[in-house]
């Protein structure tokens, strides 16, 4: 059984309508038409963006060009920049409800877990803050009486940032920040399902003081909006975070005009357990690793490769403990699960628990779409008896789906960890370091967690191996990856030419 939380109408319900910033100035599509929202958990139009095409975008990249060419932005001291950072990090903690409102009413994610990503969102903005004022480059004075070299750090110029539905607010705080630190100015995408918090974040940004031109956010279509974004010859850099099939597109298009890339893609991430691991600890790690967001998650933990003299009782633990999962209204603070984004989602999600079930899994909980009356939801769902060649697990499913693969040997969980395209991120469960070290050493991801699952924190890098991506977004070097390094190489005194004696 799954524990429902049946969705309640939305109290005092309106359907908020949105514009495009574009040069310091709020206007309407080039053709003047919209995109509806409907929500998730609700089954109602929520809110209603413009939708922008190739002519918005080729303005917005137009407007941050001039911003980053002629503009006072990339001209400012570090620390003026940081002010304003600080200013907007201020901001966004001062309206961090109405933001995770949005968040969760659009995308369908629990309100409580919304309003924790903002706090995260907020701490994000002003470390990005901190970064600004420790940018620098390098100075060389050992080349020789006659030499020396110095080392700038430049911005990049005009970013492209795309992100997807799934944390709204979140991603593009990994991102943005990062990006106004460095110098550069900016044209920002939201996804046309969960466009509301990011237009709300340009009012706050202009209030903070970013000048006009230097962040644009339009809406709309990947192929409308998102695709002259990556091919235009005035950007300089695209920062795609989405799946891994849009990633390789994104990258392509980038080629055309050799333009840095930075992808976030998908994953498929296992959590490897030994005998002596902490299993009260892990079984509640596991299932809030592979529910939370609904599954709907890079960094899901949505493979576990269990040791086979625990895989028995580890998989009836799991099963129920999910029994317990609230699963449905988002906007209930009790609601660990909430809704799944579209309908079709939800069908290509059953699809994976139907062709694993054909293929031999077993359906150890849960399985199917729920009917709460509204919205569509996904019960939380165990598939043991799962086989490593099996697409549910191998394919990010991107759902509330748990698959359970068995292992004897350290060298076989390794081989079942690395044998997928994906390498985003990992867990080992053991008391014996030497046995977690060696997980860590060897398996191909970026981010092991050990003795625990997704945490975080903004300085430590989050990024992937393989068909995860390129590039690392957090951490200290952040504010780097949006720069470009410039060699400045000083002769002093007589130079001995080519054709003078010597």
């Amino acid at each position: 059984m799954t524990v429902l939380v049946k969705p309640k109408p939305i109290e005092g319900h309106k359907v908020r309508a949105f514009q495009m910033l574009i040069d310091g100035k709020w206007v309407d599509s080039a053709e003047g038409r919209t995109i509806e929202r409907v929500a998730p958990g609700h089954g109602v139009t929520v809110s209603r963006y413009q939708a922008g095409t190739k002519a918005d975008a080729e303005k917005a990249i137009a407007a941050a060009r001039r911003a980053f060419d002629e503009g006072a932005w990339p001209r400012m001291t570090a620390s003026e920049r940081s002010l304003v950072l600080l200013r907007a990090a201020d901001m966004i903690a001062e309206r961090a409800d109405e933001l995770a409102y949005l968040d969760a009413i659009e995308s369908g994610k629990p309100i409580s877990q919304a309003k924790g990503e903002l706090g995260g969102a907020a701490d994000i903005w002003r470390y990005a803050a901190a970064l600004a004022r420790d940018l620098h480059g390098e100075s060389y004075n050992t080349l020789g009486d006659g030499t020396l070299g110095v080392v700038l750090r430049e911005a990049i110029g005009v970013v492209s940032i795309i992100t997807p539905w799934n944390f709204p607010f979140l991603i593009v705080s990994q991102k943005l920040p990062f990006a106004l630190a460095a110098g550069c100015t900016t044209v920002v995408k939201p996804s046309e399902l969960t466009s509301a918090s990011t237009l709300l974040l340009g009012e706050i940004l202009e209030a903070a003081g970013v000048p006009s031109g230097v962040v644009n956010i339009i809406t709309g279509t990947g192929p409308e909006v998102g695709a002259p974004m990556t091919t235009h010859p005035d950007v300089d850099m695209v920062s795609f975070t989405g799946s891994t099939g849009v990633g390789r597109l994104t990258m392509a298009n980038a080629a055309q005009t050799l333009k840095k890339v930075s992808l976030e893609l998908g994953g498929k991430n296992p959590q490897i357990v030994f005998p002596d691991a902490n299993l009260d600890e892990f079984i509640d790690a596991a299932v809030f690793g592979a529910y939370f967001n609904a599954g709907e998650c890079c960094n899901a933990g949505s493979r576990l490769i269990l040791h086979r003299d625990i895989a028995d009782e580890v998989t009836r633990r799991i099963a129920a403990l999910s029994a317990k999962v609230k699963v449905g209204d988002p906007l209930d603070p009790e609601t660990q699960v909430g809704a799944i984004i579209t309908p079709q989602h939800l069908e290509k999600i059953a699809g994976y628990v139907s062709a694993a079930s054909r293929d031999g899994a077993a359906v150890a909980h849960g399985g199917t779409a729920l009917d709460l009356g509204m919205g569509q939801f996904m019960a939380p769902t165990i598939l043991s008896s799962v086989r490593p060649d099996m697409a549910v697990a191998r394919e990010e499913v991107f759902g509330p789906v748990l698959s359970v693969l068995t292992f004897e040997t350290t060298e076989e969980a390794i081989r079942i960890a690395n044998a997928i395209d994906y390498g985003l991120s990992a867990g080992v469960w053991s008391r014996d370091f030497d046995t977690c070290l060696t997980i860590g050493r060897r398996v191909r991801a970026g981010t092991i967690w050990m003795n625990t699952f997704m945490d975080g924190a903004s300085e430590l890098p989050f990024g992937g191996y393989r068909q995860s991506g390129l590039g690392r977004e957090l951490g200290r070097h952040a504010v780097e990856d949006y720069t470009e390094t410039k060699t400045l190489n000083m002769h002093m005194g007589a130079r001995t030419g080519w054709w003078m004696p010597r």
